[in-house]
């Protein structure tokens, strides 16, 4: 990361904005009873200003995953419901990344403006969230800046500057430390922070305790969790407290590392997505306990009920083996139950003879029993993947040989191939085969603890002994306090609700004329009922943000109903016909009522990830035709918007489904596709062409032969189609 960036990257408000709208899409004011959808109301530095790329649009749904109440009150010391709640939310990028967020949500007044404009009762509450927004994982740091902000701005005694010169000179000037070289000291008005990241050979960041999984979870469970999380199967938590859902779920995934969770994460699912538990594919997810589930289908979910240290599951989890299972177990065991476990012992000092993970965990909780606990995980790895480098194999598909490894370990652990289930299912996930191709890169193979702690057993060390022996102190760096042009010592700024940002002339001018329609419209017709935003006037008065925001959902949701309805359309009995069927006419119906290609190009994705998944890619005659005309259909459409990243993607998923014929020859979809027009157009040939070479070079022998299979497919294509060859080999090279 460059030496300009920053832990806080933004400072953000989401709530109840001037546009008030349910969560099931009507507009306005429909009572206390109703919830409100989220919105953004402000942030700092705006957009254009930042060194980073904006929030992502669903930040408010997120933050706020309830949606936002309206209350006759306030906070009431002698109501618990009504206090503050200080909970973190991960959120993933298209690329991988996760962002972090802090939060705190509370109530707080609703503006006068809004209230008048809708007529809401007076001195109506809210629900409001505040919160600090960093790529970098230090939740910490991140909750006690968020906690102190809060603080300063409810305090009787208030605050030395006003409140949003305060975070800007937090957002603005904090540095993100150097990983194991400095430290970062910055105030808060009076109130002095650290942040400090450990060095590159250490284990990677994790600013979490890992005390809620194991207080949550006994042994066996936490155990079956972690397998369910390697095996890459649907996992669901459920709490209702959002700080345990996120806590939980970053703890696991810190526990599988060198593996990485290759999948949809979203530590806190907001309310109305419950439907996305449908979804086919591998996710870990989690939902607050008081949300209904009754209308999802949970059949290989692995759910995991933290309240109630519980996990059920329709589908088996196949078991660790047993030497490596006895060793987790023990060890663990050895860190949560010391007293327990060394009960025996003799009450002496043994000197070198002590256990070190006996003698650090005596005392309670802390920063060393979460080192210990990742170090138990990397030390199981260890032992189930050893010597897993003679087997890796560049010349193979997958880069590994898996039969020879599974025979070399039934060898050495005189046990069937047929019983190591778990490590077979483990060596075919995406986690394993991403880890594989990260070993070939120079910089995590410098950094690789694995590697390095199998050397070292090999050499009979200590594990420790993997990680420096020395760390050098860290150098200070402080960050000087700000002082605001103007200020006057001694005056105190107080706050009875949160400040609004200083707004621009453009910002106030558009939130005043949405107050001025709102107001408008309820005295001309004041009993009239709301517009759905899901028809045409919506559109015109969301905000880019929100409409991105809008899309970002419909997409999500589009691509979850496909995934089931495809699912359901294979599944369908010898009897029923897929063309007539809910299943296929639904699936028809997305591809061609979405403008932007969603449907076509969501269907043409959860097919891939299908095959992806281990499907054989074998259909029935009925429904190889089902399937043939739907992605006729999402071809064609494609082609009108010149897709051809669909278009390409279709082809590519046409070619491995098939039936076989009344000769018993395979039948492939992708012959079928030889009459559509498409191929007709020569500026699809050219980015199609471009693509397959591009890939040629640095793929497995499989790839280049379906590229060559296709490549004659192509000019068959192109024979039907009278193209000119001379525009082939100009494009080819040859």
């Amino acid at each position: 990361m460059a030496s300009t960036s920053r832990i806080f990257e933004y400072f953000v408000v989401c709530g109840l904005g001037p546009e008030i709208r349910a969560l099931d899409g009507l507009k306005g004011f429909h009572g206390a009873e109703e919830m409100y959808m989220p919105a953004f109301i402000d942030q700092f530095p705006h957009s254009g200003h930042a060194l980073y790329p904006p929030p992502p649009p669903q930040l408010p749904t997120c933050v706020l995953p309830a949606g936002v109440r309206i209350y006759s009150s306030g906070l009431d010391a002698n109501d618990v419901s009504t206090y503050p709640r200080s909970y973190p939310i991960v959120l993933t990028e298209g690329d991988g990344s996760k962002i972090y967020v802090s939060c705190i949500a509370f109530r707080d007044p609703i503006c006068e403006d809004i209230i008048e404009a809708y007529q809401i009762p007076v001195n109506s509450f809210a629900d409001k969230c505040i919160c600090f927004v960093s790529h970098s994982p230090c939740f910490q740091v991140l909750r006690d800046a968020l906690e102190e902000i809060f603080v300063l701005c409810f305090s009787p005694a208030g605050c030395s500057k006003p409140l949003w010169d305060i975070i800007s000179h937090v957002v603005s000037n904090v540095p993100l430390p150097t990983p194991g070289k400095d430290r970062v000291l910055f105030a808060i008005d009076n109130c002095l922070l650290s942040a400090e990241t450990p060095p590159k050979e250490w284990l990677p960041h994790a600013d979490i305790s890992f005390q809620p999984l194991v207080q949550c979870l006994d042994v066996d469970k936490l155990i079956q969790l972690f397998t369910a999380v390697l095996l890459e199967r649907r996992i669901l938590l459920r709490s209702n407290k959002y700080t345990l859902l996120t806590l939980v779920s970053e703890a696991i995934c810190h526990l599988i590392y060198p593996i990485r969770w290759q999948h949809v994460y979203i530590p806190i699912i907001f309310s109305s997505g419950v439907d996305y538990i449908d979804a086919p594919t591998p996710y870990m997810m989690g939902l607050h306990s008081g949300v209904d589930t009754s209308t999802v289908t949970m059949d290989g979910v692995v759910v995991v009920d933290l309240e109630y240290n519980r996990i059920t599951t329709t589908e088996d989890i196949p078991p660790i083996p047993e030497s490596e299972h006895s060793f987790l177990r023990g060890e663990i065991l050895k860190l949560l139950q010391p007293n327990v476990v060394a009960i025996d012992y003799m009450k002496i000092n043994l000197g070198s003879m002590g256990d070190y993970s006996l003698r650090t965990a005596a005392k309670s909780w802390g920063q060393d029993h979460d080192f210990q606990l990742r170090l138990i995980f990397l030390r199981f790895f260890a032992q189930i993947m050893s010597g897993y480098r003679n087997f890796i194999d560049n010349a193979l598909p997958t880069g590994f040989n898996a039969q020879a490894f599974l025979k070399k370990r039934s060898r050495v652990t005189n046990q069937p191939v047929e019983s190591m289930s778990m490590i077979m299912q483990f060596i075919e996930t995406q986690g394993f085969l991403d880890y594989l191709e990260r070993c070939n890169n120079a910089e995590e193979f410098t950094n690789n603890l694995l590697d390095k702690l199998q050397d070292a057993t090999g050499r009979g060390q200590s594990p420790l002994a993997i990680f420096p022996s020395h760390v050098a102190d860290p150098e200070i760096i402080t960050i000087a306090d700000s002082e605001i042009e103007g200020s006057e010592p001694g005056n105190r700024h107080c706050y009875k609700s949160f400040p609004a940002n200083a707004r621009t002339e453009e910002q106030e001018e558009k939130r005043k004329s949405i107050l001025a329609l709102v107001g408008g419209a309820s005295k001309q017709v004041p009993s009239s009922p709301a517009v759905r935003i899901s028809g045409g006037p919506k559109a015109e008065s969301l905000s880019p943000r929100e409409r991105a925001a809008e899309r970002e959902r419909m997409v999500l949701d589009i691509k979850v109903k496909l995934q089931g309805l495809w699912l359901r359309l294979l599944r369908l009995g010898a009897t029923e016909d897929p063309l007539s069927s809910f299943e296929y006419g639904t699936i028809l119906a997305l591809i061609e009522s979405d403008a932007e290609g969603i449907g076509g190009s969501g269907f043409v994705e959860c097919i891939r990830e299908h095959i992806h998944s281990g499907w054989q890619c074998r259909l029935t005659d009925e429904q190889f035709i089902a399937v043939k005309e739907l992605l006729k259909t999402a071809i064609t459409l494609a082609s009108s918007r010149d897709d051809v990243s669909t278009i390409r993607d279709a082809l590519e998923v046409s070619a491995e489904m098939y039936r076989k014929d009344p000769n018993n020859v395979q039948d492939y979809v992708q012959r079928h596709l030889l009459s559509l027009s498409v191929w007709e157009e020569l500026h699809f040939w050219d980015g199609y062409f471009e693509y397959l070479m591009e890939n040629c070079s640095n793929k497995s022998t499989n790839y280049v032969t379906l590229v060559t299979a296709q490549l004659i497919v192509m000019a068959t294509h192109m024979v039907l189609s009278r193209l000119d060859w001379d525009y082939l080999i100009s494009i080819l090279g040859i």
